[in-house]
């Protein structure tokens, strides 16, 4: 058996398949699976499934890939494995090959037969191979190519039948099962039971198409292969492993975490499930970050932060104290930069964004475990073992305390979590929170599934459905109207005040997508020997309710439109260069963010108006001032040299071959439409796929002006900016109030900056004086005071209402009072932005005798509805009543009493 390295075992099978005439399918983004034992995989594999199901034809019959793969949810879920196991991950490679509709059955078997036996050397005398229960033709296929008959088993739809998901592509498949164990020992039963006995390859034979759960299973139009090979599982057999954290895949990163804790190797061993978790998690958490994924509450965002911040508690576990996750990721890009180059490209910003959501954990970490505790502590003596999903929901929802944490936590001191009730707590939360949007939601869509056929079989739409005219330049369209929809009914008309969606055979709208809104504009029938229209919709809004069918929503302003009827469309043009404006700008403003900030800058949404647009994008930090202007100086002197914008539409991985940027998560198909800005003669200033309406050259934008810039999530920022009209409005009403400002001022425009600061000089001064002021009036009020002090064995205590306009003034006074009594306790309350405040003082000779001002001031807060504390010596405390001060402050002597010693 050959002796191989993690990175030989992938290069060896990408090179064995690439000559067998297999296209190597770069690994891409990760995105959501269809797979459900998988919560990520790379885009790439998952747009094969449109391929095996006949929908989507590719330039290849055959690929081959490592798939990046994230398994944490569905129903094989290895989080709480991973550890503890000694296989078990979150983030895998999976290498694979594909056929679609080429080869079959016979050459998937002798492919595998080949790679793993000859070119690899695993011994025959220890593969075993599965096959589902009724399929004799892979039994006979892998007799044939030279396993023995004893050793190919027979399985049913648990092990050896595989599918996308509840629907989609599925078929039979055949595992290769390699034993670990002594080979006296080994039998037909353990296979699928004992974990002696490893699962290192699956091939499934893709035949069949389930439309419906538990429903029909229909043949594909072509029989199909799509395998996977666990690269972590092959390594730890060819590098005579028995777990793969001793493999040179993870041998690296765990090193990394010995050398920053100072381990031993018995210490190392001692911790070793920390240890795996760190570098398995580790692993998870830079690829999904370089892919362009940020720590976050919903969906993928929140798979990374609870990731993360498990990570993070184990670390406290073995022995971390401060932030050491990014050296760690630093050891995974080390290790897979050279295959993943894209890796060591984002770097600073996968290390920024680890160590800000690590920094974050801290601080919350240790307030969610003291509240763990108590709850644990307050079901122990009734015999409760189970922590109720409502707490475990309330420490996620307002603490961020993940309940995979908390269960962990939970395991240790032999308690359980409820988690159905969290799911529960956690479904009724996001009901409430999306019940308003919900609302908004179309009730049934099957009206324009309906409609759409009809249009179909009357010849009305072909296949393709309503043809798009925006790509050819076109404002407006001379159609007809072919169907019409009022309050969720197809009708054959609509009169004046009706709200109406209109369907027209082509259309110059553009229809809301990749943050460009829709276009607004007019449909009506005009004939020529009229004088006025017979019928006019004013089109405020476009929408595409299913593929392939756009409505023009708006308000049938005269007349009664009619489906038949000849029909004008046109948009509104000043709109839709305002909109272009904004939108070509987006591409320059991403440009500019990435020259400035960093490669790791990408755009993580975005939104393009007439009246503005917002730009969203993956950076840790905030932005400078001097950052800001730079950047959108930069970008006003792309504008000026009116560099050519132009589209073209090319192959998807020949456009990311070509450097196009593409938008994370966005699925893509064969053709994309590559948008370019820059001199036809030189190099690209910026190309990205795109599907949106752009300008002709940059200088049509005319400037831009941003009009904002601020965090919007954990790993985002968001600017705000306006262009072209929009930018001249905001510099004209901005010098407008500067010359105001001027004037006021009496100074030229330009001069402004320095009389500001000349006012706010005299201010500070002025405020100075004024403090100084009521301090010595405070003081002179408060000489009368003194005489109110009581004496209470020995110490003098006075507690009185006083004015003070604010918090420091009310200490400063309290200072006062007790240097002025000497040996005292003095609570002062003073009514303060419409609230009560305290503020207690107590000489050290009353500490000692057992006077305690945060006790006190804590006790009196009650009484006004609040509370608060602080040191022996001084504290303070707020409430709401404010009728109530003068009580508060009334049980003052009569608890010094109580409370003092001797």
């Amino acid at each position: 058996m050959k002796q191989l390295s993690t990175k030989e075992i992938r290069q060896l099978f990408l090179d064995y398949f690439h000559e067998l005439n297999h296209a190597i399918v770069d690994s891409s983004n990760l995105v959501p699976a269809d797979d459900p034992t998988l919560l990520f995989i790379n885009a790439g594999m998952n747009q094969f499934k449109d391929v095996f199901l006949g929908l989507e034809k590719r330039d290849y019959n055959r690929a081959t890939t490592s798939q990046k793969c994230l398994r944490v949810s569905g129903k094989h879920n290895d989080l709480e494995n991973v550890g503890p196991s000694p296989r078990h991950h979150t983030f895998f490679e999976m290498l694979g090959n594909f056929s679609f509709g080429d080869y079959f059955k016979k050459e998937a078997i002798q492919f595998a037969w080949h790679l793993l036996v000859e070119e690899m050397g695993l011994p025959t005398d220890r593969l075993w191979f599965t096959v589902y229960t009724d399929d004799d033709e892979a039994e006979q296929l892998w007799q044939q190519v030279g396993a023995a008959p004893e050793r190919v088993l027979r399985f049913g739809k648990k092990d050896n039948w595989w599918s996308m998901g509840d629907v989609g592509p599925c078929g039979p498949c055949s595992e290769i099962h390699y034993y670990w164990g002594d080979l006296d020992k080994q039998t037909p039963e353990g296979v699928n039971v004992d974990d002696e006995y490893l699962e290192i390859w699956n091939l499934v034979f893709m035949q069949y198409e389930q439309k419906e759960p538990d429903g029909e299973l229909l043949p594909l139009p072509k029989p199909s292969v799509d395998t996977g090979a666990g690269l972590e599982r092959l390594a730890s057999i060819l590098q005579g492993k028995d777990n793969n954290y001793d493999t040179d895949a993870f041998l690296p990163i765990m090193a990394r975490i010995q050398e920053l804790l100072g381990h031993t190797n018995a210490q190392r061993q001692e911790h070793l499930t920390g240890y795996r978790v760190i570098a398995d998690h580790s692993r998870a958490m830079t690829f999904l970050i370089g892919d362009g994924v940020l720590p976050g509450n919903e969906s993928r965002n929140y798979v990374l932060r609870m990731i993360l911040r498990r990570a993070a508690r184990f670390g406290k576990l073995i022995g971390f104290e401060k932030p050491f996750l990014a050296p760690v990721c630093q050891a995974v890009i080390d290790e897979y930069g050279e295959h993943y180059t894209d890796l060591p490209a984002k770097r600073d910003f996968i290390l920024q964004t680890v160590t800000a959501e690590e920094e974050r954990f801290q601080r919350t970490l240790n307030t969610g475990l003291a509240i763990l505790d108590e709850i644990i502590e307050r079901l122990q003596p009734a015999g409760e073992t189970v922590i109720p999903g409502e707490e475990a929901f309330r420490l996620w929802g307002t603490y961020g305390f993940p309940v995979d944490i908390t269960r962990d936590v939970a395991q240790e001191q032999g308690f359980s979590v409820d988690e159905a009730g969290f799911r529960a707590a956690l479904a009724e939360d996001r009901a409430k929170s999306k019940a308003s949007a919900i609302a908004h939601l179309p009730a049934d869509l099957s009206v324009y599934g309906q409609l759409f056929q009809e249009l179909q079989e009357k010849g009305s739409l072909d296949e393709n459905g309503v043809r798009s005219l925006i790509y050819e330049s076109a404002a407006d369209v001379d159609t007809k109207v072919i169907g019409l929809v009022v309050d969720g009914a197809s009708v054959t008309s609509a009169s004046v005040g009706q709200r109406v969606e209109i369907v027209l055979p082509q259309t110059p709208f553009y229809v809301e997508s990749g943050g460009q809104v829709s276009d607004s504009g007019d449909i009506y029938y005009f004939p020529q020997d009229l004088d006025e229209p017979v019928w006019a919709v004013r089109v405020d809004d476009t929408r595409r309710p299913i593929a392939g069918l756009t409505v023009h929503i708006g308000e049938v302003v005269s007349g009664t439109v009619q489906v038949g009827d000849p029909a004008y469309g046109v948009i509104d043009v000043e709109r839709r260069w305002d909109i272009m404006r904004n939108h070509t700008a987006t591409h320059v403003l991403h440009r500019e963010l990435r020259a400035r900030l960093g490669d790791h800058v990408h755009q993580a949404g975005s939104l393009v108006a007439p009246d503005r647009l917002r730009f969203d994008f993956t950076h840790t930090a905030p932005i400078s001032r001097e950052e800001l202007a730079d950047i959108e100086r930069a970008a006003n002197q792309a504008i000026l040299a009116n560099l050519l914008v132009g589209d073209r539409w090319t192959g998807l991985e020949q456009a990311k071959a070509e450097g196009a940027m593409a938008l994370f998560g966005e699925k893509y198909g064969d053709t994309v439409r590559v948008v370019s800005i820059g001199d036809p003669e030189g190099d690209d200033y910026s190309k990205e796929l795109c599907g949106g309406t752009h300008v002709d050259s940059t200088a049509e934008i005319g400037s831009l002006r941003i009009t904002s810039e601020g965090s919007n999530a954990a790993g985002v920022r968001r600017i705000e900016a306006v262009t072209g009209r929009g930018a001249e409005e905001l510099i004209e009403g901005r010098l407008s109030v500067l010359g105001g400002v001027a004037g006021s001022l009496r100074v030229r425009p330009e001069e402004v900056g320095d009389a500001v600061e000349q006012l706010r000089d005299q201010n500070r001064r002025l405020q100075q004086e004024i403090d100084d002021l009521r301090g010595k009036l405070a003081r002179q009020e408060s000489e009368s005071l003194l005489e109110n002090a009581q004496q209470v064995n020995g110490l003098a205590v006075l507690a009185q209402r006083v004015q003070a306009e604010n918090v420091d003034t009310l200490r400063q006074m309290t200072d006062w009072f007790r240097d002025k009594l000497g040996s005292s306790v003095v609570v002062l309350g003073a009514v303060i932005d419409e609230k009560p405040m305290l503020i207690a003082a107590a000489t050290e000779d009353a500490v000692k005798r057992g006077i305690h001002a945060g006790n006190l001031v804590r006790d009196a807060a009650k009484i006004v509805g609040g509370g608060g504390g602080g040191r022996p010596n001084m504290a303070q405390a707020g409430g709401r009543d404010v009728e109530k001060l003068a009580d508060a402050l009334g049980i003052v002597p009569g608890w010094v009493e109580r409370n003092l010693k001797g």
